[in-house]
């Protein structure tokens, strides 16, 4: 039996404009997880979830092909996982196995609804890193980041990817995405084991220390959203307004970077406003692309963290899941949570995971 893990994320800063190539974000790791388990199996291979128990897969072999016996499943991104980790494996020279793959996960709430910890991606990162221990297969965290990067394409089609980079690599991350339309021509001239061991165009993931003082909390609107609709209804009307989106970009970029140098700097003030200014870069985005990023009780809940010396933003797409909160530690929350309870907003008791050692996970 092998079991892995792998954490859920929260963005920090830099949405939207991280779907950009190069465009710069903060993400971080989350104490929640996706974990897999895999046992060697004998006739019949299956896929398992407690949060699908009447949806379970089974499926075969055919030569080295896998084979699913119900088309219409939920597992659509372990599906993907498998598939390019198998075919990444087969590269390698390992023959083909059956076995049961047991997929359990934290990263939504007891009622199913979706808190916006990028479950998909941790459970596609989680995958791929059972997969890799299951057939003995070398692993770094680059590699790990591309082959789950790749699956996680496949099925979602748009986005940045960045919440796999957290989830592979833990921590408080800084992240700027590929170059998407290289990576769709280089795997029509490439082999999968050249693509994961060649640097990727624009890519750069770097790993962030936060200020000592800094607290982090997070509030949950009770509202799930959909990152892959809204990313859409954006990338609609920034075709319409070529100069307004271009402005967003620029100001998103240079807020980042100041970000950034503020937690190289280890300076909270730094950080605190650069959330604020974020906060206002998106809020002009919200207005000219008509996207809903900042929903009414995600805008209380920022506004109650501000009056409370907080700086506050709606983290990832927006348009409800969760808000986010930067404070000095040493400041009482009491009455800020008291507050956030009577307009609907539930903190998460959710602590950021650190950084991640391939070896020990």
């Amino acid at each position: 039996m092998i079991t892995v893990k792998a954490p859920g994320k929260l963005y920090i800063a830099g949405e939207y404009a991280v779907v950009e190539t190069g465009y710069p974000s903060i993400i971080v790791a989350l104490d929640q997880f996706v974990t897999v388990e895999i046992s060697r199996s004998k006739s019949y291979g299956s896929i398992v979830s407690k949060q699908y128990r009447d949806d379970s897969v089974l499926w075969r072999r055919q030569g080295d092909q896998m084979i699913l016996d119900n088309r219409d499943n939920t597992f659509n991104y372990i599906i993907s996982a498998i598939r390019l980790t198998e075919q990444y494996a087969q590269s390698l020279g390992r023959p083909m196995e059956l076995y049961d793959l047991k997929v359990n996960s934290d990263l939504d709430s007891p009622n199913g609804k979706k808190y916006g910890l990028g479950s998909s991606a941790a459970v596609t990162v989680a995958t791929v890193k059972a997969l890799c221990q299951f057939y003995q297969l070398p692993l770094t965290k680059s590699q790990l980041f591309k082959l789950a990067a790749i699956a996680h394409l496949d099925v979602q089609g748009n986005g940045s990817l960045g919440d796999i980079a957290a989830s592979v690599y833990g921590g408080w991350i800084a992240y700027r995405s590929f170059d998407r339309n290289w990576l769709i021509a280089a795997r029509n001239q490439q082999t999968l084991t050249q693509l994961v061991n060649q640097p990727w165009p624009h890519l750069k993931i770097t790993q962030l220390t936060p200020p000592k003082n800094l607290q982090l909390i997070i509030g949950w609107t009770g509202s799930p959203a959909s990152t892959s609709h809204l990313v859409d209804k954006v990338a609609i009307q920034k075709s319409r307004q070529h100069q307004v989106y271009a402005q967003f970009l620029q100001d998103s970029k240079n807020c980042l970077e100041g970000l950034i140098r503020g937690f190289k700097d280890g300076s909270l003030d730094a950080i605190k406003a650069g959330i604020k200014k974020n906060r206002e870069i998106l809020q002009g985005l919200a207005d000219f692309t008509h996207v809903p990023i900042e929903t009414p009780t995600l805008k209380k809940m920022c506004d109650i963290a501000v009056e409370h010396t907080a700086a506050a933003k709606s983290s990832g797409a927006g348009g409800g899941d969760c808000g986010i909160v930067i404070i000095d530690k040493h400041t009482n929350v009491d009455s800020m949570i008291e507050r956030w309870k009577q307009n609907g907003i539930t903190r998460l008791s959710l602590r950021v995971h650190p950084v991640i050692d391939l070896n020990k996970e």
